[in-house]
């Protein structure tokens, strides 16, 4: 019952936040508040701070539609530098909190009817998982809400959870701030959309991003490579002790 009820809350919070909110983070909408919000950020900064860093944990917290737009927003209202430590922390705080609504909800309900064919994966994941979860938070095509309901599935830790989303977002952050920081006014961002803002240093940048996990699996390969070694060889003597045990 607690669990459907944390269920049901968070499914009509999730509703009502689009419902209310929805059109509030739209870019014409906000570009037609430009001028209101630049002077409320004059007369309040501490709390536009505040109200900024909440508004984003809801967002990513709640897997509600908008996640990058507001990255933008946040680029151009906050500037680049200001922007990327209020926007990293509030990302990765969002995205702890929709992995353990998974993982309260859901978590325990898949394991026990898949558990034998997950056996495998879990053991996997438990040694490699933060270089996967680094790996898919590097790259843009893969959206953030689904890995984060993923993982909240998985044995993964909290805590390992948290500092390598913190870390793997940080690229792709800085990148959308310094994209929105690029932008004279809101009302350009809405007249041209996004694709009036990419430019080929953006271009190269999100390319690199995706070309930066193979670069550190093979780097790591290179200077790790008795690991993989010492797990056969560990793997080996265990299967000859269960022969000889058997004989």
């Amino acid at each position: 019952m607690t669990r459907l009820a944390v269920l049901c809350l968070a499914a009509g919070a999730i509703g009502l936040g689009y419902w209310r909110y929805g059109d509030a983070l739209d870019l014409n909408e906000l570009a037609a508040q430009e001028s209101t919000l630049r002077s409320y950020q004059e007369a309040h900064p501490v709390l536009v701070y505040g109200l900024a860093f909440l508004v984003y944990v809801a967002v990513t917290g709640l897997s509600l539609p908008g996640a990058a737009a507001l990255s933008l927003v946040y680029g151009w209202y906050f500037g680049w530098q200001r922007g990327l430590v209020l926007v990293s922390f509030a990302s990765t705080s969002g995205a702890s909190l929709a992995f353990l609504l998974s993982r309260y909800l859901f978590r325990d309900a898949i394991q026990n009817k898949f558990g034998d064919r997950l056996a495998d994966f879990n053991k996997k994941l438990s040694n490699e998982g933060p270089f996967y979860l680094f790996t898919l938070r590097l790259i843009p095509l893969v959206p953030f809400f689904v890995i984060n309901l993923v993982m909240g599935l998985t044995p993964i830790r909290t805590m390992t959870f948290w500092w390598v989303s913190q870390l793997g977002m940080l690229p792709g952050t800085a990148v959308y701030l310094y994209a929105g920081s690029s932008v004279p006014s809101l009302s350009v961002l809405a007249e041209t959309g996004v694709a009036g803002i990419v430019s080929p240093k953006l271009v190269i940048a999100f390319a690199v991003l995706g070309l930066f996990p193979l670069v550190i699996k093979k780097v790591m390969g290179r200077l790790l490579p008795h690991a993989d070694a010492d797990e056969e060889l560990a793997n080996g003597n265990t299967n000859t002790e269960n022969v000889a045990n058997q004989t």
